[in-house]
């Protein structure tokens, strides 16, 4: 045997068939792994949800009584504040944790820029929200997104 057979057959396995059936279980006692259940949960709730959507899209009336109104709004004013607070908070410590606030803040801008447009009037009530969401909410949307992506990107090392 040549030193690159003695130093291949080391590095890689043995592929003969008893040895590639080692670790593997029979085909009648495989089970599916219980870590993807939850995955495959979320995508059922998620397919739910746009039926559900459906439904709804046909059934409620187009306009209604609010009741709580302000408190509505204020309160996602108030939950964007939170996150842009622990969002900084926890980059200014180099938290690597800062992904989830800044992630859920994206989100509740997405969410406000989009209740802002379709909820508003129209002429001066439409321009304003338009403007809130163009030159504000989505721009930090983006901007919260983007640090949240930056904390878990890999950096993949260029080979040459």
């Amino acid at each position: 045997m040549s030193v690159i057979e003695r130093s291949t057959a080391k590095a890689l396995p043995d592929s003969t068939p008893d040895r590639a059936a080692v670790g593997r279980r029979p085909a009648q006692h495989r089970t599916r792994s219980p870590r993807r259940w939850p995955g495959l949960a979320l995508v059922g709730c998620g397919v739910a949800v746009l039926a559900w959507a459906f439904v709804l899209c046909h059934a409620l009336p187009s306009t209604a009584p609010v009741v709580h109104w302000s408190a509505a709004w204020t309160g996602l004013d108030v939950m964007e504040a939170l996150g842009f607070v622990a969002t900084g908070i926890l980059a200014a410590r180099g938290d690597l944790r800062r992904a989830l606030p800044a992630a859920a803040t994206s989100t509740l801008l997405l969410v406000d820029s989009w209740f802002d447009l379709v909820t508003a009037g129209t002429g001066s009530g439409f321009a304003v929200a338009l403007a809130m969401a163009c030159c504000a909410e989505l721009p930090l949307a983006v901007v919260c997104a983007f640090v949240a992506w930056r904390t878990f990107r890999v950096p993949t090392s260029r080979s040459a």
